[in-house]
């Protein structure tokens, strides 16, 4: 066999961290489009140990790709440190994209193996992310990490929370990773392997790992998942819990008896080398599978979900929990100001919204100021602030992006709410050519948007209550878009047609090489408790039907939206996507 030439280079991730990376040239001529393997390292280790998993794969035409993760190997920063785990998730996005566009291989034309940790970031990549990768092989996930000390978990928590970053060694030695003795010797002698990993990445690890088994049913990817029979380090249980409920249409699942958690590094690796290869050929031997998910509000994952949530279906114990937290905040609960406003204005008003955008408790007496704190504390109200941090960023992209063509800025937001984000980045731009509209179905949201614009001095926007849904309401306006938002829009309606009513009226005025800018909710812990304890704008129960990813992006990508760019809090619930529309 030829061998592969290896450079070495780095790349610029999202934060402007630079991470060092290896391209392997293929060994043999390929006529057609390029081909790429992406291989992710373990915990702890490098990509300079990925070579001899390389050539055991046996796909000579094709590319491949490993990068050092942050605090790894021969990339910068404390080892084994990263400031979330979805950091280390948005890093595998970043890098894709970047060896897609610099080595002109098509995602769809990239297949992505990865071991342990590794394989963790990449399933929970492609349930956050929803790339369009031909498929991937997931040796022995770590899903659940043996923690053999009773309480560890816990007690990682907390020295995360009392000392941030604070570091822990791995119990793990050559010995509980490979049979083979001469593996053992590489991976002893290796000075770049640290032992090190930061106590957050830990937690991050664990709750990331949670989360995605608990929701495998969003990814289609195609898949071939190992378990290693006489694994040490992490449990098998999730693993298969985490295959049964893919959504994959191609998938396989392995239990390789006898082998230790370092599977693609074992006396025997030839056995699931062989398979990936068999399964990288499957794969590639048609044309990647598309997945249609505009029928998923009528059928499917989701679908089935928010319908037994519709229905009622909660154990016993929940339904005295949701009657006890419904109690309680009809009662001392209104003593906090956000509360009152829920239930005067619908937990998913723009009102509320503003509330929580504000971060600032507020209540009657200290009680009502304490329960005000943590009702603007509850996971979804942080996530939803972080999806406001991601808007800003991602609108500031696009405004800069059309400014430096040389091009005036409109910008519109079919539901805006109050639109306090929208109308502090109008002010912030009014020295430009930068003017936006803000549309709402509602009155008075419109009217406290007026009333902000008049307390920020915002002189560069417009406003109108209009119906999002309503195709017609767009033909009729003046104002023509090149930025379209539509933020926390869809997450609160979950019909598909209805949906596509407004992305087909509101894309119809966009000008051209326009920006789209828009927001997912594909993951979210507390569904359940919301449908039961909080009522809607509407007054009744706020039932949300979730959207993957995957579905959110189909609707937007059927009427010329092509993604570029996307971001996701750390706990995955929601996603700011950035695309570039062509008519």
């Amino acid at each position: 066999m030829n061998k592969r030439e290896e450079k070495k280079s780095t790349f610029s991730t999202f934060d402007g961290e630079k991470l060092v990376y290896r391209s392997w040239s293929p060994t043999k001529e390929f006529i057609g489009e390029k081909k790429a393997l992406i291989v992710i390292h373990r915990g702890h280790e490098h990509s300079g140990r990925l070579i001899d998993l390389i050539n055991g794969v046996e796909e000579p035409e094709f590319w491949a790709f490993g990068y050092d993760s942050r605090g790894h190997g021969e990339s910068h920063g404390p080892r084994g440190y990263a400031p979330s785990f979805s950091h280390i998730v948005k890093d595998l996005d970043t890098f894709v994209n970047f060896i897609s566009k610099e080595y002109q291989i098509k995602i769809e034309n990239i297949f992505v193996i990865a071991n342990s940790v590794g394989a963790v970031v990449t399933s929970a990549w492609v349930h956050d992310y929803a790339p369009k990768i031909r498929g991937m092989a997931l040796a022995a996930p770590a899903f659940e990490i043996k923690l053999y000390v009773p309480g560890a978990l816990a007690g990682c928590r907390l020295l995360d929370a009392v000392k941030h970053p604070a570091y822990i060694s791995s119990y793990v030695k050559s010995k509980f990773l490979t049979h083979d003795p001469a593996e053992q010797k590489k991976y002893d002698e290796d000075k770049l392997i640290t032992p090190q990993i930061a106590v957050n990445i830990l937690v991050g690890l664990h709750d990331t790992s949670e989360r995605v088994v608990k929701d495998a049913g969003a990814i289609h990817t195609p898949a071939i998942v190992f378990s290693a029979g006489s694994d040490w380090v992490v449990s098998n249980k999730p693993q298969k819990k985490f295959f049964d409920s893919l959504s994959s249409k191609s998938k396989e699942y392995i239990v390789l008896d006898g082998f230790y958690h370092g599977v693609l590094y074992e006396k025997d690796k030839k056995i699931p080398l062989d398979h990936i290869h068999r399964f990288i050929d499957k794969c590639f031997a048609t044309n990647a599978i598309a997945v249609d998910m505009v029928r998923a509000d009528l059928e499917g994952y989701t679908f089935n979900e928010y319908k037994s949530i519709q229905a009622g279906d909660v154990s016993f114990v929940n339904k005295i929990n949701y009657a006890i937290q419904v109690l309680s905040m009809k009662t001392l609960g209104k003593l906090s100001v956000g509360i009152r406003i829920g239930y005067k204005y619908g937990f998913d008003s723009g009102i509320s919204l503003d509330h929580v955008y504000k971060n600032k408790a507020r209540g009657d007496l200290v009680l009502g100021k304490i329960i005000d704190f943590f009702y603007i504390n509850a996971v979804g109200w942080k996530g939803i602030r972080t999806r406001r941090v991601h808007m800003r960023e991602s609108l500031d992209f696009c405004i800069d992006s059309l400014i430096k063509q040389g091009k005036p800025v409109r910008i519109m937001d079919i539901g805006s709410g109050p639109g306090r984000y929208l109308l502090e980045t109008a002010k912030k731009y009014e020295k430009s050519d930068v003017k936006v509209l803000l549309r709402d179905y509602s009155e008075s949201n419109i009217n406290e948007a007026r009333e902000i614009a008049k307390q920020i001095g915002c002189t560069n926007a417009d406003f109108k209550v209009a119906d999002a849904f309503e195709p017609k309401t767009y033909s009729e306006q003046e104002f023509k878009p090149n930025i379209l938002i539509v933020s926390g829009l869809f997450e609160l309606f979950p019909s598909n047609e209805t949906v596509l009513k407004a992305v087909v009226g509101a894309t119809s005025i966009l000008d051209p090489e326009s920006y789209i800018v828009y927001t997912g909710q594909p993951w979210h812990p507390q569904l359940e408790m919301i449908a039961h304890t909080l009522p809607n704008r509407e007054g009744v129960n706020w039932v949300m039907r979730r959207r993957t990813q995957l579905e959110i992006d189909q609707l937007f990508a059927k009427h010329g939206a092509n993604k570029l760019e996307m971001k996701i809090d750390q706990w995955g619930i929601f996603t700011v996507a950035t695309a570039k529309y062509t008519r």
